[in-house]
């Protein structure tokens, strides 16, 4: 099937009359290939594209001579456009907006929208559609090796709605409302995340020993004990996730990689503390957290599994090891790391250093209430941003495609506005 027959099948469910983008956009033009440095001209790479816009916070700098640079300087208005790595990050578009003299590397390349007739916020969203999406994965998958966008086949064969100035504008303001609440909703998820942080930075510092009533430094083999228990036969097995903390294998993964026989599988009870043994993420020493499944599972047998003190010191001891950073300050001095990047630390030895905890059981429960609370809040913020994703996603589906439209006496006020 030609590229052109492929195009027509992914647009045929849009109600716009369609043309190639190119004759929306002026000129497409590549980045700089200099290499990085501490000091010169900041530079846009492709991991500063995040959720349609570009970040240009804690840049690298480019050394540029002064023609080099004014070719590369962005603009308002202008958008970025991954052209080439693996098939989910190619085609991935970022706005740009302020962007105080940054040029762009080139790995990106410059889509300069013409003004005249597209707003570049419109095609920024439309680039960012299902449709577009698909168009440009068709044109990028033609290379020979990886994933790579060819300028002259996109700017032919990526087609973009032809539709007024003013309801382009009318449509962004009201997608724009969307993303207004999604940006105030995670930022008040990192404010927050910070917040807590902070807390703990207080709590667990040994600095503070007898700062807090019913706090002391002690061995964690005091407050958690390893039961050993093993698989009856009848459990579920399940694995650690860096953020949903104890999973099912199945649910989480999409199958089992447990072994045949799951005998020697630890068991795990309700409240129990899992530690994995093995690198996942932003913890490269193994991954601790509290089991909150309410029956018993079996995890693997190299996992280390301990049953604390009381409840609310698992849900304490979850908390701190949480942190990347305080995970590693327990774990690196007693973590020995073999040639393959493999883990080698027994449970008599994870339970041989001290932490800065509450022995008493009600300040374990202030505690614990504060931090389960906290997480509760984080929580429902988190998928009041999924759910603001989703309206936005089905809207931009709906208003994109012209299946449903802005209101005649809306688009009205922009074309006012605009004489």
């Amino acid at each position: 099937m030609s590229l052109v027959s492929l195009t027509r099948e992914i647009i045929s469910s849009v109600v716009w009359k369609m043309e190639p983008i190119g004759k929306t956009i002026i000129s497409i033009q590549y980045g700089t290939s200099q290499s990085t440095s501490d000091t010169g001209v900041p530079v846009v790479g492709m991991k500063n594209i995040q959720n349609g816009k570009v970040d240009f916070k804690n840049l690298p700098c480019v050394s540029l001579d002064e023609g080099e640079k004014n070719k590369l300087l962005l603009h308002d208005g202008d958008i970025l456009l991954n052209r080439t790595n693996s098939l989910d990050i190619v085609g991935k578009v970022g706005l740009v907006e302020k962007p105080n003299g940054a040029v762009f590397a080139s790995y990106l390349v410059r889509l300069e929208v013409d003004k005249t007739k597209s707003d570049p916020k419109f095609v920024a969203m439309w680039l960012s559609s299902f449709w577009a999406v698909q168009m440009i994965k068709k044109i990028a998958t033609r290379a020979v090796s990886q994933a790579n966008i060819n300028p002259t086949e996109f700017k032919k064969f990526c087609l973009i709605p032809i539709l007024p100035l003013p309801e382009q504008k009318a449509i962004v303001d009201v997608l724009g409302t969307w993303d207004e609440a999604i940006g105030k909703t995670e930022r008040l998820i990192q404010s927050k995340e910070k917040m807590l942080d902070a807390y703990a930075r207080d709590l667990f510092d040994r600095k503070n020993n007898g700062k807090y009533k019913g706090w002391k430094v002690v061995k964690l083999k005091t407050v958690l004990h390893e039961h050993g228990d093993k698989s009856t036969g009848d459990e579920e097995v399940y694995s650690v996730s860096v953020h949903k903390g104890l999973v099912n294998q199945v649910e989480h993964l999409g199958r089992s990689f447990s072994a045949a026989n799951t005998d020697n599988y630890n068991l795990v009870h309700y409240g129990d503390i899992v530690n994995t043994k093995s690198p996942t993420g932003d913890f490269p020493l193994g991954v601790v957290r509290q089991s909150y499944a309410e029956d018993d599972v079996i995890v693997s047998p190299l996992y280390g599994v301990f049953t604390p003190k009381t409840f609310n010191l698992g849900i304490i001891l979850d908390f701190y090891f949480s942190s990347p950073a305080r995970a590693r300050n327990y774990l690196f001095p007693i973590v020995q790391k073999g040639a393959k990047n493999t883990i080698a630390i027994t449970n008599k030895t994870f339970l041989s250093k001290t932490l800065h905890l509450p022995v008493n059981e009600r300040a374990q429960k202030d505690v614990a209430e504060f931090v389960y609370a906290a997480r509760e809040e984080i929580d429902r913020l988190k998928q009041l941003t999924d759910k603001y994703k989703t309206q936005k996603r089905g809207l931009m589906q709906k208003m994109m495609t012209g299946e449903w439209r802005v209101k005649p006496d809306i688009v009205n006020q922009y074309m006012e506005a605009q004489s």
